[in-house]
């Protein structure tokens, strides 16, 4: 176990990188050039300018008032004196959330800190059996104040066992008490907002086929029937690749658009031009406002004209539509109720905010749902336990016998002094560096086989799947292997006496 001194200095180190981040977040946030990275949302509602538009050449890229400097800590006691609903209606409720969870953390571990400190310590300190065997095994300080040190059978035991119970209750008790808050934040929030589509709107999938019938007509058959006082209308599913396509482009053309005309604004005596050809690099120079105008229009027609097409084509409706209701309740009573006695018919959720929608996954039938899950699960408990195996391939090519073996010509290359310490000390590193930042990329395209409707369910599910890795390969991996090689190292260089 790590002794006093490293637990010290890693302490040190900590605390010192939170002040040096502190500090560079407190002096950022003042530059000119970072304005409206760091207050969006004022520039949104219109109670801030930016502070480029004065001032010299220097001064629209840095703070040249040596006074913000003195006081560019000010606003830390302005954000602690916040309450909660201010933070809600400038940061929103997520942001509010995130910050309860330092609060929580302060109140479960500070108590059982302060516990721990006052009744454990000094119980496992008085045991003294580490001190008897520190002559035939390497205790530290730290191993001192740990349960090792109390004599096996001892009454002492009790104490940890009571303090357990204790500690297990008073996390639950917070935890309950936290979920009970955040609920209560949230239903206050949605109740202070305006109505949205989606708190009325439930998505349908699995619509069985019927002869002669469209899947709008079914679905309105079938939830008149089943929910004649809440019903109100229904949208199909169609399958729209091409036409999502061009109303990414469009958006794109739009970006390009807005910005043209903000710095038409910004500059009103010179008005931005672009050129035809690939990318604005070569062709005829022309007026950027115009220019993507036209674009725009001659877009709009190509997607009006897409839009007939795939609402006359039958093949293009999928098994699945939005179905709204005239209140949240019946909304509500849909989504949580199963609908048919099929269970893989008539699927009903709720329907994800419009801008969320991963609308390749809408049209995924009941089986082959439970099939990607059940796939996805087997790979991803694979990838978790057996993610070490790439890893050491990849770090076993980085080295020098590695490269040798794999790569004969490269041999005189890697003779060289130079290419010697740069292979042996930075590509092995680099490896893993580069395994870990696809690891994200790669639990995502998992998430999204599985079949979820919505992106934040694939961010949470891909979130879900990455704290699993870190887990088992990073903390209970780094713990097991920390032991084994302990024990290694006693097995090498210790008699079979000892």
């Amino acid at each position: 176990m790590a002794a006093l001194g490293d637990i010290g200095l890693s302490a040190f180190i900590n605390i010192l990188s939170a002040f040096a981040f502190l500090l560079a977040f407190a002096l950022l946030r003042i530059q000119p050039i970072n304005d409206r990275v760091y207050f969006p949302k004022w520039y949104i509602s219109g109670k801030r300018s930016s502070p480029r538009y004065s001032g010299n050449v220097v001064g629209k890229f840095v703070n040249l008032n040596f006074k913000t400097y003195v006081t560019f800590l000010n606003w830390m006691p302005q954000a602690l004196k916040m309450s909660e609903s201010e933070i809600i209606s400038h940061a929103g409720l997520d942001s509010a959330v995130f910050l309860r969870i330092y609060i929580l953390g302060l109140k479960i571990f500070g108590p059982i800190a302060v516990a721990a400190l006052l009744a454990l310590i000094p119980v496992n300190a008085h045991g003294g059996t580490l001190f008897i065997l520190q002559r035939e095994l390497v205790v530290s300080n730290i191993d001192k104040l740990s349960i090792s040190n109390i004599r096996p059978k001892s009454y002492k035991f009790f104490v940890h066992i009571a303090m357990e119970y204790l500690f297990t209750f008073w996390v639950c008790y917070m935890l309950y008490k936290e979920y009970e808050r955040v609920a209560s934040m949230r239903l206050n929030f949605l109740a202070s907002k305006d109505r949205r589509p989606e708190q009325f709107t439930v998505l349908v999938r699995g619509v069985p086929h019927v002869s002669g019938r469209s899947v709008s007509d079914s679905v309105e058959t079938f939830f008149r029937r089943n929910h004649p006082d809440h019903y109100l209308c229904n949208q199909a599913v169609y399958k729209a690749n091409k036409f999502a396509k061009l109303v990414k482009k469009r958006n794109q053309l739009q970006n390009w658009l807005d910005y043209n005309q903000l710095k038409f604004e910004r500059y009103p005596n010179k008005r931005p031009t672009t050129r035809r050809g690939f990318l604005g690099l070569w062709g005829e120079r022309v007026d950027s406002i115009d220019f993507y105008n036209e674009q725009i229009k001659d877009l709009d027609k190509k997607l009006t004209m897409e839009r007939q097409k795939i609402l006359k084509d039958p093949k293009a409706v999928t098994r699945a539509a939005f179905v709204s209701f005239n209140s949240r309740w019946g909304a509500a009573v849909c989504a949580q109720t199963q609908q048919s006695k099929n269970p893989t018919l008539w699927l009903t959720k709720w329907a994800p905010e419009p801008r969320d929608i991963y609308w390749k996954n809408l049209a995924i039938p009941f089986l082959s749902l439970t099939i990607r899950k059940l796939v996805i699960s087997i790979l991803v408990f694979a990838l978790v336990f057996f993610y070490m195996i790439p890893i050491a391939f990849v770090q076993s090519l980085a080295n020098l016998e590695g490269l040798e073996r794999v790569a004969l010509f490269l041999r005189p290359l890697i003779e060289l002094n130079f290419v010697k310490s740069l292979i042996q000390g930075f590509l092995p590193g680099l490896a893993l560096k580069i395994l870990l930042h696809l690891l994200p990329k790669l639990l995502m395209v998992m998430s999204k086989i599985e079949g979820h409707v919505a992106i934040s369910v694939l961010e949470r599910r891909t979130a879900a799947k990455y704290y699993y890795f870190m887990l088992v390969n990073v903390f209970l991996g780094s713990i097991v292997t920390g032991t084994a090689f302990q024990q290694l190292d006693a097995f090498l260089h210790h008699s079979a006496t000892q």
